[in-house]
């Protein structure tokens, strides 16, 4: 079992960053979704447990940066040159091992409760 807690999310200017944490213990992939009202939920980016690669969606190339400390269990996603069309509910989720950077939603097991970005114009 691995408990998924989300911080960091807000309210932001177009251009501007922030900085998602996501705790959990245990060892897994992990990545990070978002879903905009009356969307489907969207891959942003994944890392895998020990060599930390990286892999990015659309969504995720070039503004975003997703990176994790395991020592203290913690997984990050670094936002910058925000856009309104980032405005989303964000969500950490975790991967058994074997499914390596995995962009499909049904192969992660465990998700964070959720945190909203909004950013304005």
């Amino acid at each position: 079992q691995v408990h998924l807690v989300e911080t960091g999310g807000g309210s932001v200017q177009a251009g501007g960053s922030l900085r998602l944490s996501c705790t959990g213990s245990g060892t897994y992939t992990m990545a990070w979704f978002r879903q905009a009202p009356g969307k489907e939920r969207e891959f942003v980016a994944a890392i895998t447990w020990s060599e930390h690669s990286t892999y990015y969606g659309d969504s995720g190339q070039g503004r975003f940066t997703i990176s994790r400390d395991n020592v203290s269990n913690t997984g990050y996603l670094q936002m910058d040159s925000l856009q309104p069309e980032d405005t989303a509910v964000y969500y950490c989720a975790a991967a058994p091992l074997r499914f390596r950077l995995s962009y499909r939603p049904t192969d992660y097991d465990y998700w964070g409760q959720g945190t909203q970005v909004t950013v304005s114009a």
